[in-house]
């Protein structure tokens, strides 16, 4: 197997308040490398989370996660992570920005030539010398995803990392990461809370309800690329998943209401 949880549960403790907060309790799920996999949920289906112990930030409280049947216990390199916001060095110029995790692998030269690898996919080549606030917010991304990719990783795990974009930019970044997915074949997991988004990019869709956190969905589309927003195929999908989020979130939203309703004395 190439990446499986196995009865994944995840629980938050409050030691001050001694309370506990289960994020999801019995997740099973296989993926096979080369797949974009994308997870759309409502708000608190532990969407992040997961992506968090996949990379080994968090730890499991019940099951495994494994990678090439080893288990995740840390991070590692062969599991690159891309955040909402990049999380670039500010004093480091792009270049500088992806060569940063590659001093303690490579030489210096293997280290150079990696990084302008990369910067010619991200297409950035002209603006390796700039620093990160000379960049607007998509270029920013745009190194960031080279700086995951310099380490080759067999995992790339993006946390809405087009979230805070504008929309114009938002598309013509998902057009490069689907290019540069095609190019080098990782095997990419993207949460999303965009339902486009995710039928755009995805060759698969986990569709995630909450309360706690559980797969409700698991999609697999065989849509030729690149595919158009007013495609009908797109569009029925889209629907067909909108449904059932409507479904999870109207549960969510009437929990919520009957919790404040409180009976009168």
């Amino acid at each position: 197997m190439f990446l499986q949880l196995n009865h994944v549960g995840k629980t938050f403790l409050d030691k001050q308040k001694q309370t506990s907060y289960e994020v999801f309790s019995d997740l099973h799920l296989t993926i096979q490398e080369n797949q974009f996999v994308s997870f759309l949920g409502p708000s608190g289906c532990g969407k992040s989370t997961l992506l968090s112990m996949i990379a080994g930030l968090e730890h499991t409280t019940k099951g495994a996660i494994t990678l090439h049947d080893q288990m995740i216990t840390k991070p590692s390199p062969d599991r690159g992570m891309v955040f909402q916001q990049p999380a670039l060095f500010p004093w480091l110029d792009v270049k500088d920005n992806i060569m940063f995790p590659l001093k303690n692998k490579l030489p210096k030269e293997a280290a150079e030539k990696q990084a302008d690898h990369f910067l010619k996919m991200v297409q950035l080549s002209k603006f390796k010398h700039h620093y990160i606030y000379e960049l607007s917010g998509g270029m920013q991304q745009r190194v960031a995803i080279a700086r995951a990719l310099a380490m080759d990783p067999s995992v790339l795990l993006m946390d809405e990392p087009f979230g805070s974009l504008d929309e114009q930019t938002r598309y013509i970044l998902q057009d490069k990461l689907l290019e540069i997915w095609q190019k080098t074949k990782k095997t990419i997991l993207f949460v999303t809370h965009s339902i486009h988004e995710a039928v755009k990019l995805s060759d698969r869709i986990v569709v995630m309800g909450t309360r706690p956190g559980r797969i409700i969905s698991d999609i697999s589309i065989n849509l030729p690329r690149p595919r158009k927003r007013d495609d009908q195929k797109v569009i029925t999908l889209e629907k067909e998943i909108m449904s059932l989020l409507k479904i999870e979130i109207n549960k969510v939203l009437k929990e919520e209401l009957s919790n404040e309703v409180q009976p009168s004395n």
